[in-house]
């Protein structure tokens, strides 16, 4: 058993990250076949303004970043599952310590404990402050 969790919480997780694995396979497989029928390519090659052609750029771009952040997401969910077989589940992987249920309910992916991880953003931001403001 992993620490912090029971056996049903650790199935009911379980079964989120496959289902949710088993869709973005979906969105990716169509995303990709969309992309290749779509051809947004030669959409820009057609263009006859450069405001036709920002538009064409935008929507190669818009593919190309959902698809990333998609295969981002599987990639987490992988590494999650993973985490379930070797029993790793559920503990932080900076300081060992327990993730927690409820973390793990609203981020079933998530790997570290909520101080670490605002630790992490913290040092991802260059230790800066990025509150926004007024």
């Amino acid at each position: 058993m992993m620490p912090g969790l029971t056996r049903a919480e650790i199935d009911r997780f379980k079964r989120r990250l496959t289902q949710r694995r088993e869709e973005l396979v979906r969105i990716i497989r169509d995303g990709l076949i969309e992309t290749r029928q779509s051809d947004y390519v030669n959409l820009a090659a057609q263009v006859h303004d450069a405001g036709e052609e920002s538009v064409a750029d935008l929507l190669t771009d818009l593919n190309v970043s959902r698809l990333t952040r998609e295969t981002e997401e599987l990639r987490d969910i992988e590494a999650a599952l993973t985490r379930m077989r070797d029993g790793s589940y559920g503990t932080c992987v900076d300081c060992g310590g327990i993730v927690g249920a409820a973390r793990l309910d609203a981020h079933p992916t998530a790997k570290r404990c909520a101080d670490c991880q605002a630790r992490h953003e913290k040092r991802r931001r260059g230790g800066r402050d990025v509150t926004p403001s007024l």
